[in-house]
């Protein structure tokens, strides 16, 4: 590469690191108030907190990414057009196929960030990511032991402790089990114990009382007793056979072994296939839309208004790519046969960057241009 072409380059990978700062920053937010409720509300820690965040941020990172590849290219080469780089370029005789190579370098390393992505992080982060939430979901500690608070694991359920003392031990706890609708249960204790045994967890409640009420003949009765076990397995245990989240499955399983996958796990051909090849197609993708950003900018010549025509242009033919990606899926998952339409927006964004790329080197008359308007005198 050239030195004009390293000095493009890295003007569009700073940019780029700017745009993927700000649009993950925006989307993590958006989705840390909800993660953070959550897990806060739960009893977890925040150290808890920060790992489920780090473990989302893969996902967040694969739908910004594109976004942010697109944004630096059309802002870097809105640059480089009013500063007259580019003007200086041309009078040097470079045409715009050959002011293009820096783009398509910059579109090279953008798809090699998201082929790493969404090959190795996005699976490794998705898979460690229902492991932990399984962990957290059996964790009867982080559920239920919370001082001070009215806590409802289930519908219908209530659960209170008063004082949890260092060694364990549980005082004062109410829970108030309203799940069945003939009866309602209420059972105090002084104090109070959980023990696991396996997958199943236990409350052992000591010198305590049950109250039962009888909804049909509205009867309450009475039970003291100096010990008690109430199963709280439903409360804190989930259910672990779930299948994968198709987006932890690794590449190289989709590739060799999607019957098995469809068979065991219950996924559908078309939803593997699907998967699949958008790995790939994001990947490409990221050279598509960089390339549309540098080509369109390029499109007619120098006017004072600037180049909000071509800006305007090219974030409309990203939302179509956007469109289009999303009507090709539904044939795919219909029929894995037809796996290829996955990467028509790709195709389509490329053929589109030439165009416009050869329009810039032999522009149509009237192309982006505005016209002068020649008032002519009559004479008398």
């Amino acid at each position: 590469m050239s030195r004009y072409d390293r000095y493009v380059l890295s003007q569009y990978l700073v940019f780029f690191g700017f745009f993927a700062l700000i649009l993950v920053a925006v989307f993590w937010i958006n989705r840390a108030v909800v993660l953070f409720d959550r897990l806060i509300g739960d009893g977890q820690s925040a150290l808890v907190f920060f790992e489920f965040t780090a473990l989302t941020l893969p996902n967040l990172i694969r739908m910004v990414l594109p976004m942010a590849a697109f944004g630096a290219a059309i802002y870097v080469t809105n640059r480089l057009r009013n500063e007259s780089e580019l003007t200086v370029m041309q009078a040097t005789g470079s045409s715009p196929w050959r002011m293009a190579r820096p783009a398509l370098a910059f579109g090279l390393v953008t798809a090699l960030m998201m082929s790493i992505l969404t090959h190795v992080l996005l699976p490794a982060a998705t898979s460690q990511l229902a492991q932990r939430e399984a962990e957290v979901a059996r964790n009867v500690t982080a559920r239920l032991l919370s001082e001070g608070s009215f806590l409802h694991p289930a519908n219908g359920v209530t659960f209170y402790i008063r004082q949890i003392d260092p060694d364990g031990t549980l005082n004062d706890v109410f829970l108030s089990d309203l799940r069945d609708p003939a009866q309602s249960v209420v059972y105090t204790g002084l104090k109070a114990f959980l023990v696991r045994d396996g997958d199943r967890a236990n409350l052992v409640m000591i010198d305590g009382l049950a109250q039962r009420l009888d909804i049909a003949t509205n009867t309450l009765s009475t039970t003291i007793f100096a010990d008690f076990s109430y199963d709280i397995s439903s409360l804190v245990n989930k259910r672990d056979d779930r299948s994968r989240n198709i987006r932890a499955i690794p590449t190289a399983e989709l590739l060799r072994h999607r019957n098995t996958i469809s068979m065991a796990e219950g996924f559908g051909l078309g939803q593997l296939t699907e998967e699949l090849h958008l790995r790939f197609a994001r990947a490409l993708v990221c050279i598509a839309v960089t390339l549309i950003g540098f080509s369109t900018l390029m499109l007619g010549g120098f006017s004072r208004f600037g180049v909000w025509r071509q800006a305007l242009l090219a974030f409309v033919l990203l939302i179509m790519l956007e469109i289009l990606r999303g009507i090709v899926s539904e044939p795919v998952l219909n029929d894995p046969d037809l796996w290829l339409l996955i990467y028509l927006p790709t195709v389509v964004g490329l053929v589109l960057a030439m165009v416009f790329l050869q329009l810039a080197a032999r522009p149509l008359p009237g192309l982006f241009r505005r016209r002068d308007r020649i008032s002519d005198e009559v004479a008398p």
